[in-house]
Formats: structure tokens, C-alpha cells, sequence
């Protein structure tokens, strides 16, 4: 093997690992038996959430991960492999886009890591249930002012029935 290739492979890896040490999160997926459309669909929602997607060699993900100190994914490199990274603003987006997308395709979830945590298949699903931040804010809100609209509501009919 040349010199120059040993050059370009280790130039690719240190282009993973800063991916991944820039990202909140990345989800890893086995894309095979999805169609161009359905790609095109995935990668545009993906771009619309900040999300970055790219198929990478499993050889290059395995040492990338291993350098960032997240062990234990040997098991998840094999097959065609392409990972989401997740903005800071949103570590789930890419969760529940592939989520969104593995249901409707043939594409199956491998395993993420979201904001230093290991997740398996499942994990990745159950995150993906995680409203976006203004909705969770919204019902939060919502949670909070419940008591005071109703302690309003009891008083305006205390004041009706005695007037």
C-alpha cells in the first residue's frame, strides 16, 4: 500500500472524527432496499433539520469512533453503513427522520450515540418520540399555566355567585 493512500485514509478518518466530535449526535443506519426517491425525500428533511447525512466506510466509522472514545459499536460496522450527525440545537432530529424514514423503507437503524450516550435500535426509536424543543416548551407552558387558568376560572364563578 502506498504512502499516499495511507495519507488519504488517515485524512478521511480524522474528517470522521471531527464529525463526530462536532455533533451532538450520530445515528448510524443500514440503508440498503431504499429507493432514490425515498432517499432524496430523507436527505431533504434531513438538510431542512440541520442534519448532516453521509455513507462512510465502516472501516474508517470503527477507527473514528474508537478515537473519540466510543467503544463497544464493533458489532454495528458491518453492511452498507451511513450516518446522521445531529445538530447541537436538536441532537433527535436525526432520529426521528430515520425513524420516520426506516418505517416507510426497507433502511433499518443500527445504533446512535446521543450527546455521549450509547443507544441500540430501540433506544434510537423511543427517542425519536421526543417532540422537537418548541413543542416539548409549548407543552410545558401549557403544564404550568393549567393550575392558574383554572384557580381564575374557580374565582370568576366564587365572584359570579356572590353578586
Amino acid at each position: 500500500m502506498s504512502e499516499h493512500n495511507i495519507d488519504q485514509r488517515k485524512a478521511y478518518v480524522a474528517e470522521v472524527v471531527e464529525k463526530i466530535n462536532n455533533s451532538a449526535s450520530v445515528v448510524l443506519v443500514d440503508y440498503r432496499g431504499i429507493n432514490v426517491e425515498q432517499d432524496t425525500a430523507m436527505r431533504k428533511a434531513m438538510r431542512e433539520a440541520g442534519v448532516e447525512y453521509r455513507v462512510i466506510k465502516n472501516s474508517a466509522l470503527a477507527r473514528a469512533f474508537e478515537q473519540t472514545g466510543n467503544t463497544g459499536y464493533d458489532e454495528y460496522f458491518h453492511g452498507p453503513t451511513a450516518a446522521a450527525f445531529g445538530p447541537e440545537s436538536d441532537p433527535v432530529a436525526p432520529c426521528r427522520i430515520l425513524n420516520e424514514f426506516a418505517g416507510k423503507t426497507p433502511m433499518t437503524i443500527k445504533c446512535g450515540v446521543v450527546e455521549g450516550k450509547k443507544f441500540d435500535e430501540n433506544g434510537i426509536k423511543s427517542l425519536a418520540n421526543i417532540p422537537e424543543k418548541p413543542v416539548l416548551l409549548a407543552q410545558l407552558l401549557g403544564l404550568l399555566t393549567s393550575p392558574m387558568r383554572s384557580l381564575a376560572v374557580a374565582l370568576s364563578e366564587i365572584a359570579k355567585k356572590s353578586a
